[in-house]
């Protein structure tokens, strides 16, 4: 029952979404995580609109805390949804002094599936780590990395 109600909080939180974002801000501005997110993530189904946790889901967010994933992965969600193509999406943790940078590609389609080519570059500690992908939009509205 808790899954689904964090299902449904992101859904409707994401239905509400303006031209301008989740959170209503620049594409260029500091991410707060949205306050439906530690129950998608609890959920560990969809977290924040993108399946499977996203690139910083994977090997690109070892080491990093449960809100540096919240964080990055808004991020994703953001630059994936609404940012033009080539525009960053910054997201940054104050406690951990962690930080990234999501840019995405022009959209495409496959069929009848939306994707973009995206890249999340972190900093841990004054080092950088990129990693690249692709993801696309399902019927439901989330998007699932494929590679």
């Amino acid at each position: 029952m808790k899954e689904w109600i964090g299902v449904f909080a992101m859904a409707f939180a994401v239905s509400g979404c303006a031209q301008g974002g989740i959170l209503g801000m620049r594409s260029d501005a500091t991410l707060e995580p949205s306050q439906f997110a530690s129950s998608a993530v609890e959920s560990e189904k969809t977290a924040l609109g993108v399946v499977g946790g996203g690139l910083i889901g994977g090997q690109l967010g070892a080491g990093l805390t449960r809100k540096d994933h919240l964080f990055g992965l808004e991020a994703e969600y953001r630059a994936l949804e609404t940012t033009p193509a080539g525009r960053p999406v910054r997201w940054q943790n104050e406690a951990t002094g962690r930080s990234g940078t999501v840019v995405a590609a022009q959209p495409y389609r496959v069929g009848s599936q939306d994707c973009r080519q995206y890249s999340h570059t972190i900093s841990v500690n004054g080092v950088q780590r990129t990693s690249k992908g692709t993801a696309c939009r399902n019927d439901d509205g989330s998007w699932i990395v494929l590679n």
